[in-house]
């Protein structure tokens, strides 16, 4: 069933409902485990968005766009890759990523994230589909000249994992065929990304599957699914917005 899931807060107090136009359509329990509907509804305009959830962790993959992959001159990996974005990076729709105390050129990459809806462990792929929410907007933000820094390690951790780094929303929308969606970066208004997410080394079910067997996906966590060609560094000042057509645009100004 095709929804706009989103979180809020209003009056002090933190919600969740459904989004229809410019009405939210109140929701209490669990968002993923048979939400109730209360009868209430709020305003758009009365509320602050927050990240439509809460996970216990983020998964971000590299090199799972065959068009990036092929410029990049990098081979296809046999399985996914990934890193981990720690709690401190997450961030609401409309909030200031903020720009970090180190140097280093700070990047911006358009994603689809994946929201988990169901526990899945060792989830077959044929099943995975079963164990996926919906899917929402995210921003990777990254410090790309501390990556390769050290020649002895890698420092994707640390690249990634500054305050604020991964916005994520507005909303997770559900019931879409990801292989029909469309990522879309723009900079100060000028479009530098769009790409197809059918354009992934992995599709959605290949990854749940694959990262369920190495670890447990928890209801509300969210797997980043890379990036693709256009990724670009931002100067402060910067407004920068993840669309993607069906769920929604993700604004934030790096700050």
């Amino acid at each position: 069933m095709f929804q706009h899931w989103i979180r809020y807060s209003h009056d002090g107090n933190t919600g969740f409902g459904t989004l229809s136009g410019d009405r939210i359509d109140v929701y209490r329990g669990n968002m993923f485990a048979n939400p109730e509907p209360t009868g209430k509804t709020l305003s758009l305009s009365a509320v602050k968005l927050l990240m439509p959830t809460q996970p216990s962790k983020v998964i971000a993959l590299w090199n799972n766009f065959a068009a990036l992959g092929e410029k990049l001159g990098l081979a296809v990996p046999a399985e996914p890759l990934y890193l981990l974005k720690a709690p401190n990076t997450f961030a609401n729709p409309g909030d200031v990523i903020r720009q970090p105390r180190c140097e280093g050129k700070v990047v911006y990459e358009g994603e689809l994230g994946i929201v988990i809806g169901k526990t899945a462990t060792a989830v077959t792929e044929a099943n995975a589909a079963n164990h996926v929410f919906g899917y929402t907007c995210a921003n990777d933000v990254t410090v790309a000249d501390i990556l390769n820094r050290d020649a002895s390690f890698t420092q994707w951790v640390r690249a990634k994992g500054f305050d604020t780094f991964c916005p994520m929303g507005p909303a997770i929308a559900t019931g879409l065929d990801a292989t029909k969606l469309v990522v879309r970066t723009t900079l100060n208004g000028s479009l530098r990304q769009d790409f197809p997410i059918s354009d992934m080394r992995f599709s959605v079910s290949k990854l749940v599957s694959l990262i369920s067997a190495d670890m447990t996906l928890f209801p509300g966590d969210v797997i980043l699914c890379g990036t693709s060609i256009g990724v670009g560094s931002m100067k402060p000042g910067s407004d920068v917005e993840i669309e993607i057509a069906g769920i929604g645009t993700l604004r934030n100004r790096y700050e």
